[in-house]
């Protein structure tokens, strides 16, 4: 056989992953927005002696951190979208940078608590009218971040028909809850600092950490579920697989006898059917049935004689 047959049977295992991303310019540009504010908060609470902001410009330091995790996870998929190292592709990088987030923001929730409780029993002196201020302008920035980060998010939920299982970007989804922590704990603090200044409720300030420290925890949770479920191929949702397993049993004579489906990147799948029949079709048959919307990139069929003559 010639070589130059043989080529044509090749086929490219990138899967779209070596295009840019929309979620990897807005990462950069609240990159660059968060660690601006980050700096402005820890000089603010240096200056104004207060434990508060400097505790959320350290917060602010752990999110530029975490979106930077992020940032490098869309850069390293595209700049190895080709390594034929990687079998399936690049596309897991994307939820290894979301589950890698994902464990930051619970460590980050459970320094939160543990923060909020030593300020409950040991209470500090707060320059409330600078902190308001800053906590403030804080909440903006946050806004402005999760405005930036948050048009994606929002539009994810209403993607391909066929009943499908939104595996977002998981990457973006961890920047965003990053930005959404950030935003909860700038209101947590203002409401505090509120209280603090014109009610004289000073233990509003740790309490105000601890609900956000459980609210964070959360989404922590949420994700790490959501991105380990990938990292650790977990078969696809049911409604999928059913979707695949009727295509291929179209004729009677056929049946699924084993499926395996997994996600390989965001929205992207791989498939192994095996199938038994009377009357077996070539495996490019069993293929061509299934719809481009389904979303599998990556699909292997093997196809088997029944020898007793039907298939029951």
């Amino acid at each position: 056989m010639h070589t130059h047959n043989i080529d044509a049977w090749h086929h490219d295992h990138s899967f779209g992953q070596e295009k840019r991303r929309p979620g990897e310019s807005r990462t950069l540009i609240v990159i660059a927005i968060t660690a601006i504010m980050m700096t402005i908060e820890l000089i603010a609470g240096v200056v104004f002696g207060s434990m508060a902001l400097l505790a959320d410009g350290l917060h602010m330091a752990s999110h530029a951190t975490a979106l930077s995790i992020t940032a490098f996870a869309y850069v390293y998929a595209r700049r190895n979208a080709h390594n034929s190292a990687f079998s399936f592709g690049t596309g897991k990088v994307n939820a290894l940078g979301g589950f890698s987030g994902a464990v930051l923001l619970a460590i980050f929730a459970v320094f939160m608590g543990f923060e909020s409780v030593v300020r409950m029993l040991n209470p500090v002196e707060i320059v409330f009218n600078q902190a308001i201020l800053v906590a403030v302008l804080g909440l903006i920035v946050n806004g402005v971040c999760v405005f930036i980060l948050g048009g994606n998010e929002a539009g994810h939920a209403h993607h391909h028909s066929h009943g499908h299982h939104h595996h977002h970007d998981h990457n973006l989804r961890s920047a965003y809850l990053h930005v959404m922590a950030d935003a909860l704990t700038s209101i947590l603090a203002i409401i505090a600092l509120l209280a603090g200044k014109y009610y004289g409720l000073i233990w509003m300030d740790p309490a105000m950490g601890i609900v956000g420290a459980i609210l964070v925890a959360r989404w922590s949770y949420g994700l790490l579920g959501s991105t380990s479920a990938i990292l650790l191929d977990r078969q696809a949702p049911a409604e999928l697989r059913e979707s695949i397993r009727e295509l291929v049993e179209a004729d009677n004579d056929t049946k699924v006898t084993d499926l395996h489906v997994w996600a390989i990147g965001p929205e992207i799948y791989s498939a192994q059917i095996a199938v038994v029949a009377h009357n077996p079709q070539s495996p490019d048959n069993y293929k061509g049935r299934m719809p481009d919307n389904l979303g599998l990139v990556h699909l292997t069929v093997e196809v088997n004689l029944c020898p007793d003559g039907g298939v029951e």
